[in-house]
């Protein structure tokens, strides 16, 4: 029995997508075993998380190229998207659970957001570009991110209808850690913030609240861009 000579054409169309994405695939699992998994990180559900999330989703076209490579990348307004390594490792230094509801401040494309997603209940987060918090809340809702919810606003001031977090998670660099994310931290909650100044280095900061009490610890030095908002409205 001879086939339609469209059956070549399908096959040819299903098979090279599925190639695609395997080669993907791939690409996920030699920079979570070389660049997270190569340089410490160990709590099993961020690996998953990262093995998951698909990052060539969340840079621009001229990107996707160098998504799995282990660097920042632009994504426009003068933002970057951090490298796999720091949004693994300021997801393992919060101590994500699944019953966690956690505070994103400074939303970017999305893709930190997502790796909490894939582990937390549920994430707000808040990005004070309005074109990239727009397009990043699109993005994960297509990718069907129901566990998230963007605010376009300044996130010096947080989110308080929805507080307090379990644990909070900055990813622009502050010159001081903004009073009101602390008040919105949980009791026994964490946050991760880079602190200094602007194109200098900074340290990742890890503060700890306990018993109302707020301890501090340096964790390395790094370079974020820096935090656009303010304690103005």
């Amino acid at each position: 029995m001879l086939l339609p000579a469209s059956i070549p054409l399908l096959l040819l169309l299903l098979f090279f997508p599925a190639q695609e994405q395997d080669a993907y695939k791939q690409e996920r699992e030699k920079m979570v075993r070389q660049s997270i998994e190569g340089r410490g990180i160990t709590n099993k559900a961020v690996l998953r998380a990262m093995r998951t999330v698909k990052r060539h989703l969340f840079v621009p076209p001229d990107q996707i190229s160098y998504a799995y490579d282990d660097n920042p990348l632009p994504i426009g307004s003068g933002q970057t998207i951090s490298q796999p390594f720091m949004v693994a490792y300021m997801t393992e230094v919060i101590q994500p659970k699944p019953h966690m509801k956690v505070l994103e401040v400074g939303t970017g494309n999305g893709y930190q957001a997502a790796v909490l997603a894939e582990i937390v209940q549920k994430v707000y987060t808040i990005e004070i570009i309005p074109e990239l918090g727009e397009s990043a809340a699109k993005r994960l809702q297509k990718l069907g991110y129901e566990n998230v919810e963007v605010k376009v606003g300044n996130g010096y001031h947080g989110w308080e209808e929805h507080a307090p977090f379990d644990a909070i998670v900055v990813t622009a660099a502050a010159e001081a850690v903004p009073p009101p994310l602390v008040a919105q931290l949980k009791d026994g909650g964490r946050m991760v913030i880079p602190v200094g100044p602007q194109k200098r280095a900074q340290n990742l900061l890890l503060l700890e609240k306990k018993k109302g009490k707020v301890t501090t610890q340096k964790l390395m030095p790094v370079l974020f861009v820096p935090f656009t908002g303010g304690d103005k409205e």
